[in-house]
């Protein structure tokens, strides 16, 4: 459909195709109650050898030695906010950059980017998706550990949830980033493994970034989830920060702007490219 005519349609059928994309996936995680039960379990699984070895290398069911780096012994409840943190990451990633690569396997998306709308608002009803969904494994799963392992949240909850909001939105403009490069390469498994594999590295989701070699850490610095996660354990967990609140809480607010707008350049000309090289049917 040409560019020009996409611009006539009125903001309503966004938030239709939006609520109506999120609705199937809805009715899909519902179809198979049994995996979505796995899902929801899994990762309170995925903490259990983490805790455990935590455990066999503390004291008194503190790592003393690790205070050092982070402000804070209770490695546990540590651990477990960046892996909050980190799943948020992993949802936009797969819930935007993967949802083309599923849409090219079912042979549909060409259909798809043939509606009156352009393709990034099906893109947001999967990530919405995929966000309302790991919101719901964070609440299970962090309920499941805390009456598992009695570990507590000391610090500001509110703020940090605050805090939370304009990393995400950030992290959509990392999302179109991420499913431009799957348009050019053909290829979301590796690229988003990578791409995941990198940012959970050097964000400090399971280790104080402290601790990182120096040019790692250097690299660590320039990743903007690293910001998120230090202040949101700043705030609940009272650890030090790498920078003082009020700057990494401006950070995070610039990298929002930046990011989404980046993003969503880069994606809008990667999609006008495939579409006049004629090639999404080779995905």
């Amino acid at each position: 459909m040409r560019e020009e005519s996409r611009r006539t349609v009125p903001w309503g059928l966004y938030l239709t195709v939006i609520k109506a994309v999120f609705r199937r996936d809805l009715l899909v995680f519902l179809r198979y109650p049994g995996n979505a039960i796995f899902s929801i379990i899994d990762p309170f699984v995925w903490m259990l050898p983490v805790v455990f070895m935590a455990r066999a290398f503390s004291t008194g069911g503190r790592a003393v030695g690790f205070q050092a780096y982070s402000g804070t012994s209770d490695f546990i409840a540590f651990w477990i906010v960046g892996g909050l943190v980190g799943q948020y990451v992993g949802s936009v990633a797969w819930g935007m950059g993967f949802s083309l690569k599923n849409e090219m396997s079912n042979g549909v998306i060409e259909t798809n980017w043939l509606a009156p709308v352009p393709p990034v608002v099906i893109l947001l009803g999967r990530s919405l998706w995929s966000l309302t969904l790991t919101t719901l494994y964070g609440i299970v799963g962090l309920s499941i550990a805390w009456a598992a392992f009695h570990f507590s949240f000391q610090g500001q909850v509110l703020p940090a949830v605050l805090a939370l909001i304009p990393l995400l939105i950030g992290l959509y403009g990392f999302g179109f980033g991420l499913a431009a490069v799957v348009l050019l390469s053909n290829n979301a498994n590796n690229i988003i493994d990578m791409a995941n594999f990198f940012i959970q590295m050097l964000s400090g989701q399971q280790f104080p970034v402290q601790v990182l070699p120096r040019l790692l850490f250097g690299l660590s610095l320039a990743v903007p989830v690293t910001y998120g996660i230090d202040v949101i354990r700043g705030f609940v967990l009272g650890t030090r920060t790498l920078l003082p609140v009020n700057l990494e809480v401006t950070i995070l607010l610039a990298v929002m702007i930046v990011f989404v707008s980046a993003g969503y350049l880069v994606f809008r000309r990667v999609e006008r490219i495939v579409r006049t090289a004629g090639n999404l049917g080779f995905h």
